[in-house]
């Protein structure tokens, strides 16, 4: 069993980063991969169905991407909200550091407010003047790796069709593959996850089991946690239904509804309670999210599978391709 960072690495050449989404959602590629037997073939998402059987309940994370990033007009300076403490006050990341000083009221066109605090992170507590109008002000944070500004292609395309929880700022993207043609076909059901800004830092550690996962917020409602109880066989969408749900089943040994926050790691050796298979994108290297998948598929078998996915050229990270992980 390896615990060093170094262990999860492996040779991605940039091109191979999506930049912009496929054309059509379902038409992404989507490796499949057979733990059982494993074995590796290659399709196209929208053959997903032929991998659903009776017994498969899909669950989906349906928290709603905010155009989280606010550039100034006037000056070169930007924020991004990470969470939301009350009407008007938020805890952000900004640029340029400086100019962000504790105490300091800063006015640009339609954003104003106070620095509040600068947390030992860097992080601001910023407290606006008025309640943030997303109808007039900010853009869809695309991820760091994306390096290009927001198009206003992504504030359709970096959401899922079936986002309805405000609060996330950044997409779950295993989840912007499905069309609702496709989902209508698929015995499916929603949790939320708000995805946080966290998915995106590295393990700075070189023993992984010394890494801080970050912290964000998780509701199952009451249908929703009965009906993923009572299915014989889970499909979770994306890594972080993977541990909405893992979180659950540790605390309480089954699924149960409410509202909770999770920092869990999961990596290998892992025990799974309650996911039987796995939808996911191909994740950075060295990352919290091939941690998880490894732990699902097994390090080796995945790193295998990745290397094959350089090989055969499909698209990297967010905008990119997938693998369905039986």
């Amino acid at each position: 069993m390896s615990f060093l960072t170094t262990d999860y690495d492996y040779a991605l050449p940039p091109e191979l980063i999506a930049s912009h989404p496929a054309p059509v959602r379902d038409q992404a590629r989507m490796m499949v991969l057979d733990r059982k037997k494993q074995s590796v073939a290659h399709h196209l998402f929208h053959d997903i169905p032929e991998f659903v059987s009776s017994d498969d309940m899909l669950v989906l994370n349906n928290t709603k991407v905010i155009p989280a990033r606010i550039r100034f007009q006037k000056r070169k300076a930007e924020l991004l909200l990470l969470d939301q403490l009350d009407a008007k006050t938020w805890r952000c990341l900004v640029r340029p550091g400086h100019w962000f000083r504790d105490g300091r009221h800063f006015s640009d066109g339609p954003v104003s407010g106070t620095v509040l605090k600068v947390e030992p992170s860097g992080e601001r507590v910023i407290e606006f003047d008025i309640p943030i109008d997303f109808s007039r002000v900010g853009e869809m944070p695309l991820p760091p790796y994306i390096h290009r500004d927001a198009e206003p292609e992504d504030a359709e395309r970096y959401q899922t069709v079936f986002a309805v929880k405000p609060g996330a700022v950044a997409a779950p993207t295993a989840g912007l593959h499905f069309t609702p043609e496709l989902l209508a076909e698929l015995p499916h059901v929603f949790i939320t996850l708000r995805v946080g800004i966290g998915t995106f830092l590295p393990v700075k550690t070189e023993d992984i089991r010394k890494h801080h996962m970050h912290e964000e917020w998780f509701e199952i409602e009451k249908e929703a946690a009965e009906r993923i109880a009572a299915a014989k066989r889970v499909l979770a969408i994306g890594t972080t239904t993977v541990r909405t749900l893992e979180t659950v089943m540790l605390r309480n040994q089954r699924i149960v509804p409410g509202l909770g926050a999770t920092d869990i790691f999961i990596y290998p050796p892992f025990e799974f309670r309650r996911v039987d298979s796995l939808l996911t994108n191909f994740h950075l290297p060295k990352s919290t999210l091939l941690m998880l998948v490894a732990a699902f598929a097994g390090r080796e078998f995945i790193l295998e599978a990745y290397r094959e996915a350089v090989a055969s050229r499909y698209r990297f990270f967010s905008y990119g391709d997938c693998m369905l992980v039986r």
